[in-house]
């Protein structure tokens, strides 16, 4: 399971391009299979999707601690990165008996995590590996996020409106989570290439995010992180708005 590409994938080389065109054919294929189904449904699709997706986390550690941090302790792949919070919504959503609840994870998924998700696909410095397994294993992880963003938007379309502020309450808790898990492992390994940097905000260095980088530079990492958030929020936002004109329309 160690073997590797004879080199590695560039940005927008043929292996990049090759699963995006793959993204983007599987999830025509499972709007096709999905658009007519209830609600009902459509949860337990998600859920078992989730699941599917965190069982894909558990193969995915073992697999960076035995081959690619060759069994050390390393936390860069720890599970609570933006584009996580997919696999986590998505299982969780079925255990959620409040509407308001289950709205916000839907409207996180269509919103923060696609967001997050096109991003990471457009620009996939971090899964563009040596490792043919973790590359695929990032690459599919990342288009089943599309495919759970448009699973919310078709129960939403089911439903009675719902609200944008919700998801951002939940985006931020999700950041405290981050940091907090940034700043005890800073305290516990003071390594920048063994601690995690979840949601790319932690308080310990610069951001690894181009431009982000030099306003942390300019600015001071504090006053960085609450910008890239509130670009994140204002991103996020900004395609609700569109999915409410769009797809949404009918209902609303």
């Amino acid at each position: 399971m160690g073997i590797t590409f004879s080199g590695t994938p560039k940005l927008f080389g043929h292996v990049h391009l090759l699963f995006l065109l793959f993204i983007v054919i599987f999830n025509i294929f499972f709007y096709f299979c999905l658009k007519l189904k209830k609600e009902e449904t459509l949860i337990e699709i998600l859920h078992y999707l989730g699941l599917f997706m965190i069982l894909m986390e558990i193969f995915k550690q073992y697999f960076c601690f035995v081959y690619v941090f060759d069994n050390k302790l390393n936390l860069w792949f720890f599970p609570w990165q933006l584009c996580s919070m997919a696999m986590y919504c998505s299982f969780a959503i079925k255990y959620s008996k409040k509407e308001k609840l289950q709205n916000a994870f839907l409207v996180f998924l269509a919103t923060f995590s696609l967001f997050s998700d096109i991003v990471a696909l457009a620009l996939p410095y971090d899964m563009l590996r040596d490792q043919i397994v973790l590359t695929v294993h990032s690459f599919l992880y990342h288009g089943f996020i599309i495919t759970e963003g448009m699973i919310a938007l078709l129960i939403l379309k089911q439903r009675k409106i719902a609200e944008f502020l919700p998801c951002v309450f939940l985006f931020l808790t999700m950041a405290i989570i981050a940091e907090i898990i940034n700043v005890v492992s800073h305290l516990i390994f003071n390594d920048i290439y063994v601690e995690p940097n979840m949601f790319y905000i932690t308080l310990s260095y610069p951001s690894t995010q181009p431009v982000f980088h030099d306003i942390a530079l300019a600015l001071g990492i504090p006053i960085e992180i609450v910008i890239y958030l509130s670009s994140i929020i204002l991103c996020s936002f900004v395609i609700w708005k569109i999915e409410n004109k769009t797809i949404l329309s009918g209902n609303r």
